[in-house]
């Protein structure tokens, strides 16, 4: 480049015309910001403005010197001085808009351009659709724009360039329209690599794992030679697809091609092989990185904590360090969700310590992993706090927010927290809704329900499947409205079989089972589509609830003829529902027919419960030994199991020997119930009190209750008062409480104690709940 001195020189000795390429060529060599600006500041003073074509000539260099380097707003300032435009000015500030962050701008550039009467070409096109894909990834419905450049491109004739093809079927496929990018792709002309690896990311944006694996072998018969882009692609189509065996040929591929040196490709083979599950061939792949950045770390900490391996998740975050290289943000948000949970309150905390250290708190990704974290914990006050201090928030920080008083049932918070949001934030998505609802866990007005459905009709939420399936949660826990949701599946149009689950299941978590029933043969109508398992046990459960003995029988033919009869989690559910419904020689035959080749503890405890509810001591005790023979570890489940049988026929001795066989492998709570219940319908209540008190566990409600029945029965009201006098401090409006105490007065005769005590009952408003009896006609 000329000296300054020299230039000046220069321009002084030359024609017009050739201060104008002096300018040109040395902006082309300039190596910094300042040798630029003096180089423009020459050209305002020594060129003429007349000669127009060598000025736009000398300004456009200047406008790829400034947006080489970054400079947008002195790129854009020189472009607004500039009194003639060509093509080419267009073109650059358009690219430098688009380069430097400003995609929006470069889109209303391009408008303006077109006004101007000029027409495109293949840069100018290729520029503005990168700038409407980066603008507006998501926003299917308003790919107007996107087919308006379309059209632009085909009345110019540079649809199939390579440039503006591989642009064109990138916007199609991030807005989900696969075929019209496959249209685009085979419309090109002289297709190159370049154009081929489009397709293979759009394939792979869409979720076509195959589709890129197919256009991998066409592009590899076709002759072209795979660079590091093709194999990232094709790699993580595996990842999606979980074709281990096309991975491993990839992977020898990449050894082939010289490419195991790339760090990019080897990222994405660790993450492939962390995504088959093979982590130790992950780990191995890892280790062979020649230079691991902090993408590689990253992918490590990120597998292990796909995996919920807490311990090796942190190990490799401490040896980050080691390596020479720095979490990022990625790093935090990935090991910060990873630590949301009460018993890892502490380690979380150090985290959160650890990225406020590091600057990177103030990062959205960090603070919405924070927030979860935090919710997570039970710290809701602490999140919420520290989600005030943001200075920025986007939707998805008010959505982790809404979240966390979610999962605590905080559903005055999260209605708060979601009517601020609808004031003064970004405008709510689906998975606003869908954690705003998962807020009503029990009964709630109908006003808000009313409110929040409203808006998702105004928005046009109701096609999405979980946000619908939300609503109908929502509706089951706070109104349990059969009509209001069958009214949203209909809105909500074809309901897939998950969504059809989850509905199911809802009704059934709130006790309404003929509701569950209702649902299930809508479903049958609507869904071409056969039952899973889940739903499957779903039903067969709301039968065991009601006793409907009837629709049990149909519901296991259908299981029958499904295939799912050795399924464990339907089995364990046909066994119940028969034996709940009074049908134990049905519920026998169910098990043995899936007995012989199952080996599921739940099954055999299923089993054992029926057994003992309906009195059969002897056949619990011989599958308990036939259990036990078989090798299958007991659970707690089967403890309780063998103890209420021995608790419905009173034997005690067996009670305490199995209590005691079990306490050290099995200390749960539902087993000191079942012993305090037993001793105490035997009429040793001291012995029972005893037990109670040596418990490893603070008493409860239900522990004592067991107690004062056994009073009762013996007739012993002082110990009976006192056992009842704890249960109203733990559960002061416990109605059973209050009935069993004015019960045991009543035994003794002491009618005064006992109408004092419903009297209390009353005054603290306690009502009891009617009991009631049904069956099946």
């Amino acid at each position: 480049m000329f000296p300054p001195v020299l230039l000046r020189r220069h321009l002084l000795l030359h024609s017009p015309r050739h201060l104008h390429l002096s300018i040109a060529r040395a902006l082309s060599t300039a190596t910094n910001t300042r040798a630029g600006s003096h180089l423009h500041a020459q050209a305002i003073k020594l060129l003429p403005m007349s000669m127009s074509a060598t000025h736009i000539f000398t300004m456009n260099h200047l406008l790829i010197f400034y947006s080489r380097r970054g400079l947008l707003h002195p790129a854009l300032q020189l472009f607004d001085e500039m009194p003639h435009r060509n093509l080419v000015s267009w073109t650059v500030i358009i690219s430098a808009s688009v380069r430097n962050g400003a995609p929006h701008l470069g889109l209303r550039l391009f408008v303006s351009m077109i006004r101007s009467g000029l027409c495109p070409n293949e840069f100018a096109l290729a520029t503005t659709l990168t700038a409407y894909c980066h603008s507006m990834p998501h926003a299917s419905n308003k790919l107007l724009f996107g087919l308006s450049l379309h059209g632009i491109a085909v009345k110019a004739g540079v649809d199939g360039n390579p440039f503006v093809g591989s642009s064109l079927l990138l916007m199609y496929a991030k807005h989900g329209h696969i075929a019209a990018a496959e249209r685009a792709f085979l419309h090109i002309q002289n297709r190159d690599l370049t154009c081929w690896n489009a397709m293979l990311e759009g394939y792979v944006l869409n979720d076509f794992a195959h589709h890129a694996m197919r256009t991998m072998l066409l592009m590899h018969h076709s002759g072209l030679k795979a660079d590091r882009f093709t194999y990232i692609s094709v790699i993580k189509s595996c990842s999606i697809s979980g074709e281990r065996d096309f991975g491993r040929q990839l992977h020898g591929l990449v050894i082939h091609s010289m490419l195991n040196s790339d760090t990019s490709v080897m990222n994405s083979l660790v993450d492939m092989y962390f995504t088959a599950g093979q982590k130790e061939v992950a780990v191995a792949v890892f280790h062979k990185i020649q230079q691991k950045d902090t993408v590689s770390w990253n992918t490590m900490i990120s597998g292990f904590a796909h995996d919920e391996d807490e311990k090796a998740a942190i190990r490799y975050l401490i040896d980050i360090s080691r390596s020479g290289c720095k979490p990022n943000q990625v790093t935090y948000s990935v090991l910060l969700r990873l630590t949301g949970a009460k018993e890892n309150v502490s380690l979380g905390l150090q985290l959160f310590a650890l990225a406020y250290r590091h600057g990177y708190t103030d990062n959205v990704l960090v603070a919405n992993a924070a927030i979860n974290m935090l919710s997570r914990c039970g710290l809701l006050n602490c999140a919420y706090g520290f989600f005030c201090g943001l200075t920025f928030r986007n939707i998805v920080t008010w959505n982790e927010m809404i979240a966390g008083y979610g999962l605590f049932g905080c559903s005055e918070d999260a209605i708060s927290l979601f009517r601020s949001l609808v004031c003064f934030g970004p405008r709510p998505d689906e998975f606003t809704y869908s954690a705003v609802l998962s807020s009503f866990q029990e009964a709630q007005g109908a006003r808000d329900h009313e409110l929040i459905h409203t808006l998702i009709l105004k928005q046009g939420f109701t096609s999405c499947q979980f946000v619908s399936t939300s609503l109908i949660k929502a509706y089951a826990a706070a109104l349990g409205s059969v009509q209001s949701s069958q009214k949203i599946i209909e809105d909500a149009g074809k309901m897939d079989l998950v969504s059809w689950g989850v509905i199911i299941s809802a009704f059934l978590k709130h006790g309404l089972n003929d509701e569950v029933l209702f649902f299930f043969n809508l479903f049958r109508g609507d869904s071409t589509n056969k039952p899973d398992e889940f739903i499957l046990a779903t039903v067969l459960n709301a039968c065991a609830n009601a006793a409907l003995i009837r629709h049990c029988s149909c519901i296991h033919s259908l299981v029958l003829r499904t295939g799912h009869a050795k399924h464990f989690c339907v089995a364990s559910a046909v066994v119940d529902a028969y034996a709940k419904c009074g049908e134990i020689t049905s519920a026998e035959k169910a098990f043995n027919a899936v007995s012989s080749t199952s080996d599921d503890a739940i099954l055999y405890n299923t089993m054992l419960t029926a057994y003992a509810n309906h009195g059969l001591i002897q056949e619990a005790l011989s599958l308990y030994e036939g259990m036990t023979k078989a090798q299958l570890n007991p659970t707690p489940a089967t403890s309780v199991a063998i103890l209420s049988a021995c608790r419905h026929l009173g034997l005690v001795e067996q009670g305490k020997l199995v209590f005691s066989s079990m306490l050290s492998a099995h200390p749960a709570r539902a087993n000191y119930v079942c012993l305090v219940d037993l001793l105490a319908r035997k009429g040793l209540l001291d012995e029972a009190k005893n037990v109670i008190e040596a418990m490893p566990f603070q008493p409860w409600p239900a522990v004592w209750r067991s107690l004062v029945n056994g009073c009762r029965i013996h007739g012993n009201k002082q110990l009976g008062v006192v056992a009842a006098e704890k249960i109203l401090r733990m559960a002061p409006s416990s109605d059973g409480a209050y009935v069993s105490l004015s019960n045991v007065y009543a035994d003794d005769g002491e009618w005064q104690s006992a109408e004092e005590t419903r009297r209390k009952m009353v005054q603290n408003q306690v009502q009891k709940v009617q009991g009631y009896s049904r069956i099946e006609i």
